[in-house]
Parts: structure tokens; sequence; C-alpha cells
């Protein structure tokens, strides 16, 4: 095989709440989550060793060495299955970076995949330990792309019940929210987990339940980057919005609506307004 590309898609959590600690450090989580179809673009090509480039607009400050999840995901796989060929790996990164969206994680969960291809190896199972080794997020990254339910530390994960046909609106200021930071300023770390998500809903059933969860790293994320809550303000003024919240621990904020036409309208509105900020409509992935 000479070149295989992918896309690895942008995680959003729905949902998220923080529902205890583990003696380890480990917080404990209680999700929705959905795959949207925007996302970093990855490409692999022959090498006789392994290697990253990375490019793309949001290339800068990212890592091409070890530090990189993408690299150490490549070593793992490369390890236990004892691989001794490389692979050149073209990484073009179109997400924010400490976004709340999962570009790391989803980076590195679609080169386990490639990668198992190209090399004609056993892929990783999402709940292999290596895969949570990797970071809490990748278990569930290799889990997708269809809705899931995630608890534990984003090891326990399970598909979600059927969600109703809507699209997303994804907005971030551009400011970086970093995880370590948002979870130290969390106020409680025991709190009550989401209530079942019913099967079947409509959309505006669907917005409703959404209306009634949390995430519970939204009041320390805007401690950290005020300027999420004026991106909320902004999407809770447009026509057509179901929903609105915060993605992981931010600064990523999504708007829920019907349709990809009520998305690209949002989102034109949005830039409009905003020329400075990342906006990107997206389908919600189905699986």
């Amino acid at each position: 095989m000479s070149r295989l590309t992918a896309t690895a898609p942008a995680k959003v959590n729905l949902t998220l709440h923080i529902t205890g600690q583990r003696d380890d450090g480990y917080h404990l989580l209680d999700s929705l989550v959905v795959f949207a179809d925007v996302g970093d673009q990855l490409t692999v090509t022959p090498s006789p060793d392994l290697r990253l480039t990375v490019g793309g607009p949001f290339a800068r400050g990212v890592p091409n060495d070890d530090r990189n999840l993408v690299m150490r995901a490549a070593r793992a796989l490369a390890d236990l299955r004892g691989v001794t060929h490389g692979a050149a790996i073209k990484l073009d990164k179109s997400l924010p970076h400490s976004a709340g969206i999962g570009g790391g994680s989803s980076d590195a969960a679609t080169a386990l995949g490639m990668l198992a291809t190209f090399w004609d190896v056993a892929p990783l199972p999402a709940d292999h330990p290596a895969a949570a080794a990797l970071g809490a997020d990748v278990p569930v990254c290799l889990s997708g792309p269809g809705p899931l339910h995630m608890q534990g530390i984003g090891d326990d994960v399970a598909p979600a019940p059927a969600l109703p046909d809507c699209a997303l609106v994804l907005v971030n200021p551009k400011v970086e929210a970093p995880t370590p930071a948002v979870f130290k300023a969390l106020a409680s770390r025991r709190n009550p987990t989401m209530t079942t998500l019913p099967d079947g809903m409509d959309l505006d059933g669907f917005a409703k339940w959404l209306s009634q969860q949390r995430n519970d790293l939204l009041a320390p994320a805007r401690q950290i980057a005020p300027e999420i809550d004026t991106v909320l303000a902004r999407l809770r003024k447009l026509p057509n919005i179901k929903a609105v919240g915060l993605s992981g621990s931010g600064a990523t904020c999504w708007a829920l609506v019907a349709d990809m036409a009520a998305a690209r309208l949002a989102a034109r509105a949005v830039q409009v307004a905003e020329m400075g900020w990342w906006v990107a409509p997206a389908a919600v992935l189905r699986g």
C-alpha cells in the first residue's frame, strides 16, 4: 500500500458530568459524545523509519516528535505488533489547539487505525490498556464515529441511543483552555450523573434533554477563558438554535440545529460578526 488518507473527526461532548475522582487522580466522567465531520487530516506513505510532519492552519506549536500523541500511538502499535518498518505520517492541523474537541486524541486514534491497515496488522481495540495509556479520550475516539455514552475515566464506552437528525455549529474564539488548568479550577469533583437519554427523541425533545444536563467544566473554563461566555451569548441570539453548550474543557462551544442548511446560516452569521473566531458548520456522524 503506497498511500492512505483519513480525517480525524472532532469529538464533541454534548454533556460532561464529573462524578468522582479516583485515588490516582483520574476523574470519573459521564458524557454524551458525538463526532463531527470536521477534523484534522492524516496521510500515511512508505518510509524506512517512523516520521511525522505537521502542517495546516493550526500547525504552529505542534511538535513532530514523541511529544505528539500521533507518534506515541504509532510507536505503541509498532511495539505491540512487532512492526519493524516505518511510515511517514503527515498531519494537517485544521482544528484549534486546547479546544475541548479531542484533536490530539482523535489524531492518535485515526493514526492507529490507518497504520494497522498500512502495516497489515491487527488494529488496537478501544479497550486495550495501551489505548487508555495514550490518553483518556483515545478509547472513545477509537470507538467512534457514532454517538457514544462515555463513563469511567473515559475507558467505559458504549453506543448511545439513537439521536434525532441534527447538525452543529462549532465556534472557538481562538483562546486556549488547557485541560489541566480547567480541572485544577474545578470546585466540585463529585457531581450527579447524567439522566438517562431516552431512545427515539425528536429534535425538540433532545434539545430539552440537553438543557437539563451539564458540563461541569464550564464554570472553571470560563474563569480561564472568559471569551466562552461571549461565544455562548452570541450563539443563543441566533435564530433556529435549539441548544448551546461547551465541549470538554473548552474553549470550543457548540450550537445544536436541525440540519446542515441551518448550521451553515448560523455559522455564516457568526463569521461575519467575529472574523477572528474559528467557526465550522458540522454534520453529526452516525457511524
